[in-house]
């Protein structure tokens, strides 16, 4: 097939379901959203006005002056002023509503998220290595190689939970809330059950799973081919899907819908409607293990395929396709090592979407790939994102009393085990062995991953505490704490004694369980002001995307 086909412009896509209750995202049963006003609007034409001798006009207006005023009411709670409210509020949130419409990046986090301030804690999973995790606050979910699945609460922030003293009005201080997260319910397959086609669980290595948008749904698919879908409340076993041929490697839920993506090592691609739990259609092209796969709220997904090193771009509706091929290593990187340890990629291994343009890949060469779906080639390469591994020791690589030098392997890159983003905005996070969750800044121009700080420590780059993630990153989930992040980031590392597809790196010293960093957010800091200016500057961004100075 054809590297790009061409066809028809994708249908438009459904809005968000969390995102259309109002214009700014308030809960509050006084407020009137858009929809309201044009129903109640609709409603006073009608059946006549409330007010005696009102027209059909001075209704509308009537109504959108109570709609404006409600608004105003309730952000004038929390501290703004009208010129807030029209520039802040209003603008900036039409602004976000017609850019995720778009599908294009529109949230410039990465400013706006203390890393170096995180907070961490590590918990501890009684099982063989992690291999997947899946978030919806409160709730995280985990997976290992012993056929368990977990379900985990997430603690509340500090400032969330309440105080032991407000509550018994005692003299005591109240005591520090807990930070790690409580085992709330958990399940086990058998490996004895292979032959029960009746059995509703695993009964091999589970290696992935997601939950659906709503969090009603929970899905893992294992080495035993089979795909299971249950009820996140409950972890009660809804469905077995067996369709797939070969080990079920990674799963993808389309935002905003409970349509799931699956991938397999059968080279194919899945697509279920868990709404029917029916089976939909395959989608067939990748020549080799298709091994992760990612989605967002059109109706497709982009997977890679391992050592056919591409990553395909599937267009469901159309039943296209496009392909794109990664092997090369920037040979001009001003890096400095040896170049031999530069080497070719050989198996592309994990993919995330950044929006409907951009998408991000890693692989077993330690690079990470920005891509654009406008080309055939990766905008931009980091090699070596998660530095070297040390070089084998004379005694490990020959068995003479004295080898000779130029014989010596060289470090060999750390490969990228996770890869995970937060839709539309420019924060990439990424994981493998080396003890951190690194995290990288999508530039201005979209044109590169710049690396803006670590969530971990030890090692060559210091951290915090002095402590380390000891064994393999396998995944990452993220969640937004408070309305649209305004509380910060929720980030959970998923670790493993093992990589999460096999026994080929095994970390010494490392604990199966996972890490919990809580990322404050903290306000746009002021730029300084011109010495001609006296009144203090801002940096915000106008309509067209370009970086513009702001008297405040």
């Amino acid at each position: 097939m054809s590297s790009f086909l061409h066809s028809a412009p994708p249908r438009a896509t459904k809005k968000r379901v969390e995102r259309d209750e109002s214009i700014s995202g308030s809960d509050s049963e006084d407020f009137d959203s858009d929809d309201e006003v044009a129903s109640r609007a609709s409603e006073a034409l009608d059946a006549g006005s409330d007010e005696e001798g009102e027209t059909a006009a001075e209704a509308r207006l009537r109504l959108a002056e109570r709609y404006l005023q409600n608004v105003k009411q309730e952000v004038d709670e929390v501290g703004f002023d009208a010129a807030d409210l029209d520039r802040d509020l209003i603008a900036a949130r039409l602004e976000e509503d017609v850019a995720e419409a778009k599908g294009k990046v529109y949230r410039n986090l990465a400013a706006e998220l203390a890393f170096e301030k995180a907070t961490h804690c590590q918990f501890k999973a009684n099982t063989l290595s992690i291999t997947s995790i899946a978030a919806r606050e409160p709730y995280a979910y985990t997976t290992s190689k012993d056929l368990h699945v977990h379900k985990w609460r997430i603690q509340d922030l500090a400032s969330n939970q309440p105080s032991q003293s407000a509550m018994k009005k005692s003299k005591r201080p109240a005591p520090p809330p807990r930070k790690k997260p409580e085992l709330e319910n958990y399940l086990k397959g058998s490996l004895h059950k292979v032959n029960d086609k009746n059995y509703k669980r695993h009964v091999d290595e589970i290696l992935c799973v997601a939950v659906s948008p709503d969090g009603k749904y929970l899905a893992t698919g294992g080495a035993d081919k089979r795909l299971i879908i249950y009820d996140a409340d409950t972890l009660v076993p809804r469905r077995v899907f067996t369709h797939h041929r070969a080990a079920v490697t990674g799963l993808a839920f389309r935002r905003g819908t409970n349509q799931l993506y699956s991938c397999s090592k059968d080279r194919t691609v899945k697509v279920w409607s868990l709404d029917e739990m029916a089976y939909v259609q395959t989608l067939f092209g990748h020549g080799d293990e298709v091994v992760d796969i990612d989605a967002l709220a059109q109706e497709r997904c982009i997977s890679v395929g391992a050592r056919d090193r591409t990553a395909r771009l599937w267009k469901v509706m159309e039943e296209t396709q496009l392909v794109f091929r990664g092997g090369a290593v920037d040979k001009k990187a001003q890096v400095d090592v040896d170049r031999r340890s530069l080497r070719n990629e050989g198996s592309m291994d994990r993919v995330a979407m950044i929006d409907d343009d951009l998408f991000v890949t890693g692989s077993d060469n330690g690079s990470l790939q920005l891509w654009s779906l406008q080309k055939k080639k990766p905008v931009s390469i980091v090699p070596i994102a998660h530095g070297l591994d040390p070089p084998l020791k004379p005694t490990q690589y020959s068995a003479e009393a004295h080898p000779k030098p130029e014989a010596a392997p060289v470090a060999v890159p750390r490969q990228i085990t996770a890869l995970k983003t937060i839709p539309f905005s420019d924060v990439v996070l990424s994981g493998s062995w080396d003890g951190y969750v690194r995290v990288w800044r999508l530039s201005e121009d979209k044109k590169k991953l710049e690396p803006i700080g670590v969530l971990g420590g030890g090692g060559e780059e210091g951290g915090q505490g002095g402590w380390a993630i000891t064994g393999v990153i396998n995944d990452i989930a993220v969640f937004e704490r408070g309305d649209r992040g305004v509380d910060g980031l929720c980030v959970i590392a998923a670790v493993g004694k093992e990589h999460r597809l096999g026994r080929w790196k095994v970390a010494g010293g490392g604990k199966n369980g996972g890490v919990v960093f809580e990322v404050p957010r903290v306000p746009r800091v002021q730029m300084e002001p011109w010495p001609w200016c006296p009144l203090p500057l801002t940096k915000s961004r106008n309509k067209g995307g370009e970086n513009a100075f702001v008297y405040v």
